[in-house]
């Protein structure tokens, strides 16, 4: 249960020794076993090593005829059959993902991050597909809409953890006929990609998933139920909110953000760094404006270059300095170098399944490659290594599933 030369040279940018080839023979070995117990039958558990050693090579396309071919397999039956017939539950191996992230990432400063991303598809028939507005593919196009929740550490480290499928409401779940003829069971509800945020963020608090900030875009920022669920669950946000947000400041005057900003004199703004980009530091203009509510703040980034405006509503109950959340607005961005990983690493996006359960675990299964991939590299630029028994850090009961 070894990777190729070819397989370990695409993990890592630098040359490594004999060593670090331990480190990734051993590491990639231990995941094997973590995720062994679901799977029913010896076949299926070498099925799903040969699917995540084809997510971590080279490969140009990850799907399930190129992994098959990359595994020696005359045909891509098997492969296809892992994805769409055999018994395992993809929930099982998102929960084992979160677990083996946390041993290696968690960081009570940490922050969780939502964020919706695009796959382009053709036809009607794969679950959850219609013409929709895409943010990642920047149009309206024929595609399904996963969201994601990414974590990101304060070294630098960042992972997805949870993933939900956007099913829409009339094209879909109303139709209950193309529903099963895509793998999408009865109990399978509308959900907004809101309420999918929240049920992702209740899972990881159930599982320890320790972190200072939740983060999103303003498709989130601006929903109230999201918001109201943060709030009464004392979970601190930074979100971007639209320049028509109204809100009450401490003076006890109501506007919109926008017109807040404009009474702001010049010496409200203080320019600080929110973090390291391509280009090097990623310095702002920044100011605070405090809210009649109690624990609400709205902080106003205005950018060196043109002035442009951007604004962020932030839920602040343990009144952290404007600092902090000067970088909390700065760490959403990992979530799009995550997609970006993902896809251009570990196939999040190559896959050729329609079925409902296919999706999840192919997707689930390209998370856990982003995930070791991160862990290997860390371990071979430290030059560390802890081999994490085969024991799921879930406990017996996913065994007891498998």
């Amino acid at each position: 249960m070894s990777l190729s030369t070819v397989e370990r040279d695409a993990l890592v940018d630098d040359e490594v020794t004999v060593e670090d080839l331990a480190v990734l023979d051993a590491e990639f070995a231990a995941v094997c076993g973590l995720i062994a117990p679901l799977f029913h039958r010896p076949e299926s558990q070498g099925h799903s090593e040969a699917y995540l050693r084809g997510l971590l090579s080279p490969l140009e396309k990850k799907n399930g005829w190129t992994i098959a071919e990359h595994a020696g397999a005359p045909e891509p039956k098997r492969m296809q059959r892992f994805l769409n017939l055999t018994s395992w539950d993809a929930d099982r191996l998102r929960d084992i993902l979160v677990g083996y992230a946390m041993e290696r990432f968690a960081d009570e400063r940490g922050v969780l991050i939502a964020d919706p991303t695009g796959f382009a598809k053709k036809g009607r028939k794969s679950a959850g597909v219609q013409r929709q507005y895409s943010g990642t593919l920047g149009r309206i196009d024929n595609c399904q809409i996963g969201t994601f929740l990414a974590y990101a550490n304060t070294a630098g480290d960042r992972v997805l953890l949870d993933r939900e499928l956007y099913v829409p409401e009339h094209t879909w779940c109303a139709d209950r006929k193309r529903c099963a003829e895509a793998g999408i069971g009865e109990d399978v509800a509308f959900a907004t990609r809101p309420m999918q945020v929240k049920a992702m963020i209740e899972r990881a608090v159930a599982a320890g998933v320790p972190f200072a900030w939740f983060l999103a875009d303003e498709e989130f920022g601006q929903n109230p139920g999201l918001r109201a669920f943060l709030e009464d669950e004392h979970i601190a946000y930074v979100m971007a909110a639209p320049k028509n947000t109204e809100f009450t400041d401490a003076c006890g005057q109501h506007a919109t953000v926008a017109q807040h900003t404009e009474q702001l004199s010049r010496n409200a703004f203080t320019r600080r760094a929110c973090g390291i980009g391509t280009k090097g530091f990623r310095v702002y203009d920044w100011a605070l404006i405090d809210a009649a509510e109690e624990h609400h703040q709205f902080l106003v980034r205005r950018s060196l270059d043109d002035g442009e405006l951007a604004y962020f509503h932030c839920f602040n109950p343990r009144r952290e300095p404007v600092g902090e959340l000067v970088r909390a607005a700065g760490n959403r961005w990992p979530v799009e170098e995550c997609f970006e990983a993902a896809k251009q690493e570990a196939g999040l996006d190559h896959y050729q399944v329609r079925k409902y359960d296919a999706w999840y675990r192919h997707i689930t299964m390209s998370m856990l490659a982003l995930c070791l991939l991160a862990v290997m590299r860390k371990s071979v630029k430290k030059g560390t290594f802890h081999l994490w028994t085969t024991r799921c850090p879930t406990g017996n009961e996913t065994a007891q599933h498998g």
